[in-house]
């Protein structure tokens, strides 16, 4: 009997080895872009390349201003996991492709139980070519979403 971790699970294992790059002191995201059982690119939530990152300053300029979760993205230092797994890759190498994220809350260490992209990053998503989304909502559970959702229901973004 095959006790072999399944695919989706191994994809979302490498997403959370990934998020442990991150340095962000709030959420800690990791992401990879699969396609033809072929990684593409990986991305972590980070300050943009060559700027301070939240964990070098000792501070997350949203926690101290008590902004909830998802809301004055613009105040934040980080690049999105998503995004930067993006940047990372080439749009012809992106397309019919499958974005694995998973989040850890940065104190805890726990999963977070409802991951799912910010409506940035959706756009980039849907525009990237990539076909489907799988989140990490706990160490073996996981919600699989059709891109195309995102874009026949336009008023969620």
């Amino acid at each position: 009997m095959d006790k072999r971790t399944d695919k989706i699970n191994y994809y979302l294992d490498i997403a959370a080895s990934v998020l442990q790059r991150s340095t962000c002191l709030r959420r800690q995201y990791g992401a990879i872009i699969v396609r033809n059982d072929e990684i593409i690119s990986t991305g972590y939530n980070g300050a943009p390349r060559g700027r301070k990152n939240c964990s070098d300053c000792g501070r997350c300029a949203r926690e101290e201003l008590r902004i909830p979760s998802g809301e004055r993205y613009e105040l934040c230092r980080s690049v999105h996991a998503e995004a930067n797994a993006i940047i990372s890759a080439s749009r012809r190498d992106m397309l019919g492709g499958t974005l694995y994220l998973v989040g850890r809350d940065a104190q805890t260490g726990e999963y977070l139980t409802t991951t799912t992209p910010c409506s940035m990053c959706r756009r980039l998503i849907i525009n990237s070519g990539i076909e489907t989304v799988v989140c990490r909502t706990g160490a073996d559970s996981y919600d699989v979403v059709p891109v195309s959702e995102w874009i026949e229901n336009d008023d969620t973004i």
